[in-house]
């Protein structure tokens, strides 16, 4: 597990994560054996999640450093999700990385519903954002502060931030908004 830390972070606990089969971008299997699962692991993955416990919208004790800084969990050999990463930091948010061969156990901790799990998994100010959200729709709901775990766009499609193809036309997609009892919303639509 190799990781890459930009700014202050916490995020050390979680490389005692036990990773056993991942999957990676559009499927792709890896298999590695590590150490198990420790208390401080578990709790790093769970701190989004606890601040959304409850019925209501996340904490109100997020900072702005808090929203500007988004943490990317990712397997180390994602092209598409290093893609995404520099949309963000383009569009002027601070990222942290994390690699792993296994990300279901963050996402999982996150709750991220299976169908809409795709290739890493970030969080940012107590909300989860899963596959390729464009960084205007993130700040939208940083503003907004939706009752919402988080936003995914499922299916990692063609012109998504980090998915762009050059000569090809982005295919139509939806940001969805979920919330912890597994419903869903349309966010946005590009």
């Amino acid at each position: 597990m190799t990781k890459t830390v930009m700014g202050s972070l916490r995020i050390g606990a979680i490389a005692s994560l036990l990773l056993v089969t991942a999957v990676g971008c559009r499927g792709q299997q890896n298999t590695v054996a590590s150490g198990g699962t420790s208390a401080g692991a578990e709790a790093a993955l769970a701190a989004p999640a606890a601040e959304r416990s409850g019925a209501g919208a996340p904490s109100a004790v997020a900072t702005l450093a808090d929203a500007e800084l988004i943490r990317v969990y990712k397997t180390p050999t994602c092209g598409c999700c290093s893609g995404w990463i520099d949309h963000l930091r383009e569009h002027g948010y601070e990222v942290a990385t994390e690699d792993m061969d296994d990300l279901t156990p963050v996402k999982v901790a996150q709750g991220v519903p299976a169908r809409l799990q795709t290739c890493h998994t970030a969080t940012v100010a107590g909300y989860v954002i899963e596959g390729h959200v464009p960084a205007d729709v993130i700040q939208r709901l940083l503003e907004e502060r939706p009752d919402l775990v988080g936003l995914a766009v499922p299916g990692m499609p063609i012109g998504s931030p980090g998915m762009e193809v050059p000569g090809q036309r982005g295919d139509p997609y939806e940001v969805i908004g979920f919330r912890r009892d597994g419903s869903t919303v349309v966010y946005a639509r590009r």
